[in-house]
């Protein structure tokens, strides 16, 4: 497929078209708050850091978000164990304090749905590579959400992430498979990586589930299962991720 990567600095315009993609995130995934705070301030104040993918008509297939952070300042030195959201919140710290950022860090890698099986996640991480080796950085970092994870909610996220094919030693999961040919190594699990809690109710209207009985609650799209604490009201689910470090 014909494709043609630029930042959005380079190609401002694109500014709009780029949230219009269609991507398949389960909708309880668009309201990590977190993310609902700081996804557009990239956007708006990292554009260089924003990779977006046109096709041969012009129309924005893809995009790829991520951010600088400082792994090297005080306090810090190891990915952490809450993942994406801590990267989002040390890149926007350290960019209002001007520390001098050493690693990067994919946010997102979203290809649209009617492209989708093309290849096109594994050019949109090469090229994430390639920019932040032009921007002089030596590695790409990145708190992975394993795309076969949701189909066994029930496996500790331990054992899924260092599981391995027999013909080959890949990771068993197809995204962390694409991010290891790349170059990268698996390197440790956040298993706090995103929290999202909110009412019972607002849990309802997500994914049309009953959300009625205290304990675990198995949601499609989830990686794990929500925590449902219904006599109190409310639900809560914890999202682990993969740590994956790619060398450049």
């Amino acid at each position: 497929m014909e494709l043609h990567i630029t930042t959005l600095a380079e190609r401002p315009e694109l500014q709009g078209p780029l949230w219009r993609i269609s991507d398949l995130w389960p909708e309880f995934m668009r309201h990590d708050p977190i993310g609902w705070a700081n996804m557009g301030r990239i956007v708006a104040e990292l554009p260089e850091y924003v990779l977006v993918a046109t096709d041969s008509e012009g129309a924005v297939v893809a995009r790829a978000f991520s951010v600088p952070f400082q792994l090297a300042a005080e306090g810090r030195g190891e990915l952490p164990a809450t993942g994406w959201d801590q990267v989002l919140l040390w890149a926007f710290s350290d960019r209002r304090h001007g520390r001098i950022p050493d690693t990067v860090s994919a946010i997102e890698i979203a290809v649209d749905a009617g492209v989708q099986g093309k290849g096109l996640s594994a050019r949109m991480l090469a090229a994430m590579r390639d920019n932040a080796r032009a921007m002089g950085f030596r590695e790409v970092v990145a708190p992975v959400r394993p795309s076969g994870k949701h189909l066994e909610p029930g496996s500790p996220m331990r054992e899924y992430a260092f599981r391995t094919r027999g013909e080959d030693g890949l990771p068993h999961d197809p995204w962390l498979r694409v991010h290891v040919r790349a170059g990268a190594a698996v390197e440790s699990v956040a298993p706090a990586s995103m929290t999202i809690a909110h009412s019972v109710e607002r849990w309802r209207e997500w994914t049309g589930l009953p959300f009625d009985t205290d304990g675990p609650v198995e949601v499609p799209g989830a990686l794990v299962p929500v925590r449902c604490e219904a006599s109190s009201g409310y639900a809560v689910y914890v999202e682990p991720n993969v740590w994956v470090r790619h060398r450049l």
